[in-house]
């Protein structure tokens, strides 16, 4: 892979914390949970420490370690889940930035063990597809790891079951927005669903114009809901 597709560490620092900053008001996030990594060249990542609020992180408490988990540089401690994060750099080159969070509704359909997977948004069938839920494993475990690892790639993320969400992309604000459309997308399936119980979804053919429509906007994974899902 060129150096050239690689953010700037200086860039990459600032786009942690501004992502940070997003997720702390959009309520992503609570006390010092969640994590957001970035991929800044063959064997380096710039992530979130341990134990500090997304929302008042300060460039010189991020840490920089290699693709390991090995502290290369920075004062504090790394997050006992960016070891998810690594993973997914591993199984899949092309991903530049990893952001995990807890989401509310995303959350709750985590727990529920529902996954994302029903057509009922043109948005969310292209830019997402289905968002799978990944089985459960206890945090900071080598097991994390290993569950999302079968969907680098061929997802754009998935629910951790009892946990929240995470999500990758190439690059950091790409991987954000992800989080933002799957939150969006569960609050409306949640409303249709368990609420209004009346979902209309789109037809067999309907979705695959959609997910024809993926190469245009340069979205290489996402997998396909499923019209027949519906709950």
């Amino acid at each position: 892979m060129s150096k050239s597709v690689y953010m700037s560490e200086k860039k990459a620092k600032k786009a942690i914390l501004d992502i940070g900053q997003r997720m702390y008001v959009r309520n992503f996030v609570a006390a010092n949970d969640g994590n957001i990594s970035i991929r800044t060249g063959e064997n380096e990542v710039w992530a979130t420490p341990t134990g500090v609020s997304k929302g008042f992180m300060k460039k010189k408490m991020l840490v920089k370690v290699d693709l390991e988990g090995n502290v290369l540089e920075g004062t504090k401690k790394p997050s006992s889940e960016l070891k998810m994060h690594l993973r997914a750099y591993q199984e899949n080159p092309e991903l530049l930035s990893v952001c995990h969070a807890h989401p509310p509704i995303c959350t709750c359909f985590a727990i529920a063990g529902i996954p994302l997977d029903v057509p009922v948004l043109a948005e969310a069938v292209i830019t997402l597809g289905d968002v799978p839920v990944a089985p459960y494993a206890e945090l900071g475990s080598k097991e994390v790891p290993e569950v999302i690892a079968p969907y680098c790639h061929t997802h754009n993320g998935v629910l951790l079951a009892n946990h929240g969400a995470v999500t990758w992309a190439e690059d950091p604000y790409s991987a954000y927005y992800r989080l933002e459309s799957m939150e969006y997308y569960a609050n409306i399936l949640m409303i249709t669903g368990k609420i209004l119980k009346e979902q209309n979804t789109l037809t067999e053919e309907q979705v695959e114009r959609l997910l024809a429509m993926r190469e245009k906007f340069g979205i290489k994974r996402g997998g396909r809901p499923d019209n027949k899902t519906g709950r």
